[in-house]
Parts: structure tokens; C-alpha cells; sequence
């Protein structure tokens, strides 16, 4: 039998510039990883910066590029082994103008519920 996964998702958002996302953390197992499902209408290339945070303030963070395309996708950190609680773990996802120097506004910022909220 395999083991159950639980999932822990924050709010689907959007943005007025027609980026939309949601941000879930995931645990089956030991294991521990971060997932954020996002569209991007925005008619631009944007970088997704996905952050999990686990107990005692270590975090994992991955950039993920997405397309200017109205199709979903996802970005996931890699699994870890859980330290301690699994439901002490949050993620966020920020989604930003892809490229260098100061001209990439921040768009949407999606975030898993908080540790005290049940998963879904």
C-alpha cells in the first residue's frame, strides 16, 4: 500500500495583468516538496520563484520560467525528507517579469495556507 499524500494549498489568485496561481505543500511519506499550479495570460514571459520553508528556517527555493501562454502548468521544489512536523512547512510562489536589473515587477505572489490550517 502506498502511503497517503496531503496537500496543503493556499488560495487560487490572480492578478490584474492576468497571471493566476495557486500554491500547495505536499507530503506523502517522509517526503516534503513545494508545488504551485499557475496560468499566465499576461502575454509576457514571466520567472516563477518557488520557495519552500521548513521548520527551523531552512528553505528551498527554485526559479521556474513560464511561457506567455493561457495554458497551466506547474513548478515543484524538490522532495526532501520532512524535518520534524510536515504541517510546519509553508511554500510561496512569486511570479515576476523574467529578465535583469530593476524592470521586473512583482505580479502575484501566491502562498500555502499556514501551518494551522487544515489541508485539503
Amino acid at each position: 500500500m502506498s502511503p497517503e499524500r496531503i496537500t496543503k494549498c493556499g488560495p487560487e489568485l490572480a492578478s490584474p495583468e492576468g497571471v493566476e496561481a495557486q500554491t500547495c505543500v505536499l507530503t506523502e511519506g517522509p517526503d516534503t516538496w513545494a508545488r504551485t499550479y499557475y496560468r499566465n495570460a499576461s502575454r509576457q514571459d514571466l520567472d516563477a520563484f518557488l520557495t519552500l520553508m521548513a521548520p527551523g528556517g531552512r528553505t528551498v527555493q527554485v526559479r521556474c520560467p513560464v511561457e506567455a501562454q493561457d495554458e497551466p502548468g506547474t513548478c515543484e521544489t524538490p522532495r526532501e525528507r520532512a524535518q520534524g512536523k510536515a504541517t510546519a512547512y509553508t511554500a510561496v510562489a512569486e511570479f515576476a517579469g523574467s529578465g535583469e536589473g530593476g524592470d521586473t515587477p512583482l505580479l502575484l505572489r501566491a502562498g500555502s495556507n499556514t501551518a494551522d490550517t487544515e489541508g485539503s
